[in-house]
């Protein structure tokens, strides 16, 4: 059997749709397993056992393209697919699999997608609470639960591709190491700010850890400004790396202390320890699969809003959340 996922557009959505991968290639032993992804997102499927190709997505949000899709829709045809797995719910990701005439067309109903997809789930949100369960679902006959417990998502790192990669960016790997992940790309009502970590950083260098920072491009200033505010300190690799570069720097983490973002979900999926800070999001739907996180959140009254900002202006949730009750797990979390 051959199979196409259509993955999601988000590294955190992606790392928790592995689950399924494992359990369609225990279902269908021999499966081939492709993927349809953006660019942004490969690195993290490459790192997946039961990946075993990559096709690049072009398409960027709220783009339609409809030439264009018909011409990606023609190359998939001549790879004769048997299935294809369409993991977001939206119209526009269920067009190409519909061109390319792939017999089994799986995925949730979602935005009228009746024609287009025609082995059809339709979710139950009380059943079905966490992304990792829905994903998992798609694994099996419509209406038919998946099976439980559900694994954690996993990512490969091997001691060879961390070696490589520290000699790639050339470093060496300090004697204690805690790993900050400061950024969140869903918006600044999911970022710790800059002065706590700050504070939490110069309270972990004085155990004698180093601290690095991870991130995109995007988060390189906000790491820049927790390197002002603990001078000497933090060693800024926002940018610096490749994803594939920071999931194995991750994966030599002793400690990861990170926002909910999609760099929590790749330290959940490395087994790596995790401290992780939630502000206007819920642990509830999407929390990092592991037996080794902690989840800090003051559950205020006024969250989880899942806004991009603060509606209200004040943000409490995450300024209220002080580095030495973040200090304090952080030291448990350790001395397990």
């Amino acid at each position: 059997m051959k199979a196409l996922i259509v993955a999601p557009s988000w590294i955190g959505d992606t790392i928790m749709a592995q689950p399924l991968f494992a359990r369609l290639q225990a279902r269908f032993p021999g499966l081939q397993l492709d993927a349809l992804a953006p660019r942004w997102v490969a690195p993290v499927l490459l790192r997946m056992p039961e990946i075993s190709a990559v096709i690049d997505s072009p398409f960027g949000h709220g783009q339609l393209s409809l030439k264009a899709r018909w011409r990606l829709a023609r190359e998939l045809a001549a790879q004769h697919y048997d299935a294809v797995y369409v993991l977001p719910n939206s119209l526009k990701s269920a067009l190409v699999p519909f061109m390319a005439d792939i017999p089994q067309r799986i995925g949730f109903i979602g935005e009228s997608r009746y024609g287009l997809i025609n082995r059809r789930h339709t979710l139950d949100k009380e059943a079905l609470p966490l992304m990792v369960e829905r994903f998992a679902q798609l694994a099996e006959a419509p209406g038919t639960p998946p099976p439980r417990p559900i694994s954690h998502p996993f990512l490969r790192s091997t001691a060879a591709e961390q070696q490589k990669t520290l000699a790639e960016l050339a470093i060496n790997r300090p004697d204690k190491l805690v790993a900050f992940c400061p950024g969140a790309e869903y918006g600044p009502a999911k970022r710790w700010p800059a002065a706590h970590f700050a504070a939490l950083a110069q309270q972990l260098a004085a155990d004698g850890y180093a601290i690095w920072l991870f991130g995109s491009p995007k988060d390189h200033a906000v790491a820049e400004d927790i390197g002002r505010l603990a001078p000497g300190l933090t060693r800024n690799l926002c940018g610096a790396t490749s994803l594939g570069q920071a999931v194995d720097l991750l994966a030599l983490a002793d400690l990861v202390v990170c926002n909910d973002s999609g760099l929590m979900h790749v330290a959940a999926a490395l087994d790596r320890p995790i401290v992780a800070l939630y502000g206007s999001s819920s642990p509830g739907f999407t929390p990092p699969l592991s037996d080794r996180a902690d989840i800090l959140s003051l559950q205020l009254e006024c969250s989880p809003c899942f806004k991009r900002d603060c509606p209200l202006g004040h943000l409490d949730c995450l300024n209220k959340l002080l580095p030495q009750q973040v200090y304090s797990a952080c030291r448990q979390r350790l001395a397990h």
